[in-house]
């Protein structure tokens, strides 16, 4: 059978395929391509796209490569992994033929500024948000009781928790992170932080293509993590979840890793008797990329299980769920691209999301992704939906029902 290899030479579509094989082991079923257009029907911005997915493949194929290259369609991307999850094909498109591409891009200098920022700052900080590593964990410096540092702590723990870029430095993702440790302690769990020692976990540099500056912070993070002695690392952030569990093995780096709903869904016998004040909310809760359709992580009962132990929550569901979310824009870089999508679409999935949850009559947006909480709240004030409905992380939800919130 001619492969697609032996087919394409010009304009760029041979450099382009050995890109794919280079980057996932999978890259050869990129010929089983069927031309069904279900990647770029699913595609939330591939309305807006000249190049979508489907397109791309056939583009390759024709040996017509080069106005794919003279695109800025694939910026459109947010590697929501949804083209990924419904192709019949399993083509690996999210990991391999867009973030191929991306890296192309990237190496021809065509990537939007804001973008570009955010790795010029992962490279001189170790976090996408240029903040000082020192005051990573200065968060946490008001709380009643001290979080453990591990380079002061200096004992075992049973949890080290991997707090992430924005759960560190964005002051509403902060709010967050002091809810997680009111549960920790509630919990009684011995857990610590890296502080200072910890970077960004790489998944939006890996995903844009960036897979040296991937592998430069995912190395450092592997070195602080061999310091000390921890039985998992947990973590709440759906991103370093996904990176940590599936692309930091290819670089020999493994440990146990726990997305804390799946932390919490295996001790609710312990954190049950715990909550005790009620929280009569009517709750819509959204399911993340990363921790969902991603590589087949498949966490979606966990996470409803932890909300329904919440007194007086009433959990309802919105029309697309579980595999069928809707991604909230903010992934694949698209946290530093919202100003290049709104120029192009005129729209942003996490409105569409605002409206999905009034539909079903939510009074709360429950999320469990550090990207979330920010990017909601501007979309109910955007849409002119204040009052109307709230957003809340379920480690807010739960401190709230520990009555320490």
């Amino acid at each position: 059978m001619t492969t697609v290899a032996t087919t394409v030479s010009t304009n760029g579509g041979l450099a382009f395929y050995n890109k794919v094989l280079e980057a996932v082991p999978q890259g050869e079923r990129l010929r089983l391509c069927l031309q069904c257009g279900a990647c770029s029907g699913i595609c939330p911005n591939g309305f807006a796209m000249n190049y979508p997915p489907r397109s791309i493949i056939a583009a390759l194929r024709a040996d017509d490569f080069a106005p794919v290259l003279e695109s800025d369609a694939i910026w459109l991307c947010v590697a929501c992994f949804a083209c990924s999850n419904v192709c019949p094909a399993q083509i690996p498109l999210t990991t391999g033929v867009l973030a191929a591409l991306k890296n192309e891009m990237l190496l021809r200098g065509k990537a939007p500024a804001e973008l570009q920022t955010a790795l010029a700052n992962s490279r001189r900080y170790g976090n996408t948000l240029g903040q000082s590593p020192r005051k990573r964990a200065e968060w946490a410096k008001d709380l009643t009781l001290p979080v453990p540092i591990m380079a002061e702590h200096k004992e075992p723990v049973e949890v080290l928790w991997y707090v992430g870029d924005y759960a560190s430095y964005h002051p509403r993702v902060q709010k967050v992170s002091r809810a997680m440790v009111r549960v920790f302690q509630a919990m009684g769990v011995k857990f610590g932080i890296l502080g200072p020692e910890e970077n960004s976990d790489g998944d939006a540099q890996c995903l844009v293509g960036e897979v040296g500056l991937f592998e430069m912070l995912a190395l450092k993070n592997a070195r602080a993590f061999d310091k000390y002695e921890f039985k998992e690392v947990v973590t709440t952030d759906p991103h370093a979840y996904n990176t940590m569990k599936n692309e930091y093995p290819g670089l020999g780096v493994s440990f146990p890793i726990k997305h804390y709903t799946q932390f919490l869904a295996e001790r609710l016998d312990q954190l049950w008797p715990l909550l005790r004040r009620d929280q009569k909310y009517r709750v819509a809760y959204h399911d993340p990329c990363c921790i969902g359709r991603a590589n087949h992580n498949d966490i979606y009962d966990e996470p409803r299980r932890v909300l329904s132990a919440i007194p007086g929550i009433e959990l309802v569901e919105m029309p697309h769920n579980r595999e069928n979310s809707i991604c909230c824009g903010g992934g694949g870089g698209g946290m530093w691209l919202d100003g290049f999508s709104w120029e192009r679409t005129r729209t942003r999935t996490s409105e569409w999301r605002v409206a999905e949850a009034l539909s079903v009559g939510a009074q709360v947006l429950a999320v469990a992704c550090t990207y979330e909480t920010p990017r909601f709240d501007d979309a109910v004030k955007s849409t002119g939906h204040e009052g109307d409905l709230i957003v809340r992380d379920i480690a807010e939800l739960l401190a709230e029902a520990l009555g320490s919130g």
